[in-house]
């Protein structure tokens, strides 16, 4: 198995440099979820007519909707990144050789 994530200066990751990552990759998928929430959103909105972007409107959409995905979850005080903290958070434990 390929390792993710690198060792601290002590040679294997101690459980704070393992729950750094956990929460780092908590945010992430809390991201990707957001995202794709504003792209299902957006999906619901006819596109016909004489307002219609085009590709171009399709791309700036998807550079709005990841830009909206880094920065919404940060106004959230209780989101998905902090429930899966709270469950994740016990069973993070040092790793052996």
């Amino acid at each position: 198995m390929t390792r993710v994530d690198g060792p601290s200066a002590g040679g294997l990751p101690t459980v704070p440099d393992r729950l750094a990552r956990l929460k780092d990759t908590s945010g992430k998928l809390e991201g990707v979820f957001v995202e794709q929430l504003f792209k299902a959103m957006r999906e619901t909105v006819p596109q016909d007519g004489i307002a219609d972007g085009g590709q171009g409107e399709e791309i700036f959409s998807g550079m709005f909707d990841q830009k909206l995905a880094d920065q919404v979850p940060a106004q959230w005080h209780r989101g998905i990144a902090s429930a899966l903290m709270k469950e994740l958070k016990d069973h993070v434990r040092p790793e052996s050789k």
